[in-house]
């Protein structure tokens, strides 16, 4: 089945309410699947979903699903999804002039008025076509051989699941999102993009309010669960870290008896998680003691300039991807060769080719100053992790970070800041910037931690903070950029690059 588009190609007031602030992301096209043939018809997508079909041959072959009008290619459906603020129905007819063969309409009048049009159009209408989609998904679930891989977590969703792709993907064919694809539009478009020979498919799971993960679950029923760690993430609507932990518990929980539950052995939520699970228990750990020690054990780390290196079970491993919170990504990622019944070794050699995702902690030289960007997204757990990474970088002028709001932290958001400012104060770091609203409750935690004032800069957003980069970032600098993706921070980014590139440098 071709590709089906979804958060990120969906219409732009609806991309931007499917995404949640922390995990906005620029579109990167769609998928290359091939188109040969169709392996969806005009009634399936009608009793897949409940939906009425109004006019139409229910043998007509569909090409794939869209949900945005614009990119929509010639013999998909194009299922027409409404937010608050936006109403898909409205560009049902563009979707037609775009080769549309069938259409999903929530509007009786909409529907009405292109059936009069659109003779030769499919025409079902569906009082919910985002549930629709959410149903689409789980048929469409039922028709693939493949073992779902869920992965959840405070922070790692994204970098586990192109980890498991990166290394099985070398075995069998394996399919996963092209970005964060992991709420009730992007799983259900996640699904859609596997074939009838995908052997793996990694399903992204995320939530900021209670029963979200185990309505996904029940759309990609996984037989292999993951979740890489539960931390202070989405309070606002979680409400503390235990609710948090709750709620990533529904993954563990829908698991089957004969399947696999991948679980990090260092969090204190390790034993109430393996409690909800009927499946096998498979954990991971760096370092770990006595019983906090995983059935996947990292030791001996050492960070250097080509990522970071460890002893496995008698093997040297070196992995490009920086800091332990990766080093616990890629072994939660490993964990998986368990259920499948691939041996470790054969996937050691794959991890040598494993990359950085885009802005996550993604290294870039420039001329003069070294740039790790990590501005995707970002919670006490994940800030730790890379202010971890930052103090162990030696070699360097001055070690510059660069950080802006946690988002989505509830009523604690003042108290979690000026505990990560103290947490900073510790790490040896030499300037610190700091961008956003809650700048004065982080700088008293450093304050407190013992840092200088004179290191410290504050910038009201991002734009004001790219304006002065040059007052902050000198040749021979590491720099370190980490926010929420809300705070936009690529603009300082992108102010940086600018600055210190090769045609640029003074």
């Amino acid at each position: 089945m071709r590709a089906a588009r979804g958060i990120e190609a969906a219409e732009p007031a609806l991309r931007e309410e499917a995404l949640r602030p922390a995990e906005r992301a620029t579109p990167r096209g769609r998928s290359a699947l091939p188109r040969e043939e169709a392996r969806l018809t005009f009634g399936e997508l009608v009793a897949a979903t409940g939906a009425l079909a109004l006019q139409g041959e229910l043998t007509a072959p569909l090409l794939g699903v869209s949900t945005d009008s614009r990119t929509l290619q010639p013999g998909e459906s194009f299922l027409a999804l409404s937010g608050p603020n936006f109403d898909g129905n409205r560009y049902a007819l563009d979707a037609v002039r775009g080769g549309a063969r069938a259409l999903l309409l929530s509007s009786p009048e909409r529907a009405t008025e292109l059936r009069a049009q659109c003779a030769t159009v499919g025409i079902a209408l569906h009082p919910d076509p985002r549930r629709a989609l959410g149903d689409l998904g789980a048929w469409y679930r039922t028709m693939l051989a493949a073992t779902v891989v869920g992965v959840t977590g405070s922070c790692g969703k994204t970098t586990t699941k192109n980890i498991v792709r990166g290394l099985f993907s070398r075995l069998f064919p394996v399919v996963s999102s092209p970005s964060s694809f992991n709420n009730d539009i992007g799983v259900p478009h996640t699904l859609l993009l596997a074939e009838r020979d995908t052997r793996l498919l990694v399903v992204e799971m995320g939530t900021n309010h209670p029963g979200e993960i185990a309505a996904l679950c029940r759309i990609a029923r996984p037989e292999i669960g993951i979740v890489t760690t539960v931390g202070a993430s989405h309070l606002e609507g979680l409400g503390s870290v235990d609710g948090v932990a709750a709620e990533k518990g529904a993954l563990p929980e829908s698991l089957p008896p004969e399947g696999l539950c991948v679980l990090n052995r260092g969090s204190r939520h390790f034993e109430a998680l393996a409690a909800r699970t009927r499946a096998r228990v498979v954990s991971f750990s760096v370092e770990g003691v006595g019983e906090r020690r995983g059935d996947l054990d990292a030791r001996e780390l050492y960070f250097h300039s080509g990522g970071t290196t460890f002893r496995l079970n008698g093997y040297e491993v070196t992995s490009p991807l920086l800091g332990t919170h990766n080093v616990e990504n890629l072994l939660a990622a490993l964990c998986v060769a368990q259920g499948l019944g691939v041996e470790i070794q054969a996937l050691l050699p794959a991890i040598s080719t494993l990359t950085a995702e885009h802005s996550r902690m993604e290294r870039i030289e420039l001329a003069g100053v070294t740039l790790f960007d990590d501005c995707y997204n970002s919670n006490p757990q994940s800030l730790r992790a890379a202010l971890r990474v930052l103090a162990g970088l030696h070699g360097y002028r001055r070690r510059v970070l660069v950080m802006g709001d946690m988002l989505e932290l509830g009523e604690r958001s003042a108290e979690l800041h000026r505990e990560i400012g103290r947490a900073a104060a510790g790490t040896g770091v030499d300037s610190i910037v700091l961008v956003g609203s809650h700048v004065e409750a982080t700088a008293s935690g450093l304050l407190e931690g013992g840092v200088e004032p004179a290191s410290l800069l504050r910038f009201a957003d991002s734009e004001e903070a790219a304006r002065g980069s040059a007052d902050f970032v000198r040749e021979g600098d590491v720099v370190l950029v980490k926010a929420s993706r809300g705070m936009a921070l690529e603009r300082v980014i992108g102010a940086l690059r600018d600055r210190w590139s090769p045609s640029r440098v003074d």
